[in-house]
C-alpha cells in the first residue's frame, strides 16, 4: 500500500510543479529589464523546464512500478522479469513513503499554492521574466502584505520539496544506484542555493525598479513590508 501512496503523491507533486512553473503570461520582450543579470541566473525559466520534465519522467517510472508490482503476474513472466529489473524492484524492501518524503510533497504543494496565489494577484503583470507592464501598478494585497517577493517564497518552497522527495533515501534514484546519498544532498543543496540566489538577485532589481516608478508610495509599503521571502527571517 506505501508502494501505490508514493506513486500517487509523486505524480500530485508533479502536476503542483507543472503549474507552479508554467508562465501565466508571455514575456513581451520590449518591456523586460534586469537583462544585464548573469547568464547563470537568466536561465531559471529553463531550469523550470527541465525540472518539470524530469518530474513528469519521474512520475510516469514510479507509476509503471507500481502497475508492476500490483499486477505484473498478468504479464508473462519474463516480461514482468524485465520491468523488475527495468524499475530496481530488488530494492522494495526499502520504506516508499518516508516522513522526509512526504514532507517533500507537501512543502512542493505549499509552494505552488503561494505562486499561484501571486499569479492571480499580478495578473497581466505576472511573468517569469523582469518585466513592466504599461499598466503596472503596485500590489499589497495577497501575499504581499507579508513579504515583497512570494513567488520566490514559493518557489523555494517548491524547489526544497522536490529534492527532499527525490533525492533522499526512498527515491527511485537512490534505490537504483543512480545518485548516493552524499551527491543527492549536495545536489540538492546547489539546487536549492541556485534558486535562492536568482530571487535575491530579482529582489535587488525588482525593489529598485519599483523604487523608480512609485516612489513615495513604494517607500511606504517597503517600510511596512520589510522582508523578501519570510517575514522577520529574510
Amino acid at each position: 500500500m506505501s508502494l501505490l501512496l508514493r506513486s500517487s503523491l509523486v505524480l500530485v507533486q508533479a502536476f503542483c510543479n507543472h503549474i507552479a512553473c508554467t508562465p501565466p503570461n508571455r514575456t513581451p520582450s520590449k518591456w523586460r529589464y534586469h537583462t544585464e543579470e548573469a547568464s547563470v541566473l537568466q536561465i531559471a525559466p529553463l531550469i523550470f523546464k527541465i525540472h518539470t520534465i524530469l518530474l513528469w519522467l519521474s512520475a510516469v517510472y514510479e507509476v509503471l512500478s507500481t502497475f508492476n508490482y500490483f499486477l505484473g503476474s498478468l504479464l508473462s513472466t519474463q516480461l514482468s522479469t524485465q520491468i523488475d529489473g527495468a524499475f530496481c524492484t530488488a530494492h522494495r524492501a526499502q520504506h516508499f513513503v518516508t516522513p522526509v518524503f512526504f514532507l517533500g510533497v507537501m512543502m512542493a504543494v505549499l509552494g505552488m499554492f503561494i505562486r499561484v496565489r501571486c499569479f492571480q494577484e499580478l495578473g497581466q503583470m505576472f511573468t517569469f521574466d523582469l518585466t513592466i507592464h504599461p499598466e503596472h501598478k503596485l500590489v499589497t494585497s495577497g501575499f504581499y502584505k507579508y513579504v515583497r517577493h512570494p513567488a520566490y517564497t514559493g518557489s523555494l518552497f517548491l524547489i526544497a520539496g522536490i529534492a527532499l522527495s527525490h533525492l533522499t533515501p526512498g527515491s527511485w534514484a537512490n534505490r537504483c544506484g543512480i545518485l548516493e546519498p552524499a551527491s543527492s544532498a549536495l545536489l540538492g543543496a546547489t539546487w536549492w542555493a541556485w534558486t535562492l540566489t536568482v530571487g535575491v538577485s530579482r529582489a535587488y532589481a525588482e525593489d529598485d525598479k519599483l523604487r523608480k516608478i512609485f516612489g513615495s508610495e513604494w517607500d511606504a509599503y517597503a517600510a511596512e513590508v520589510k522582508f523578501w521571502f519570510v517575514p522577520g527571517l529574510l
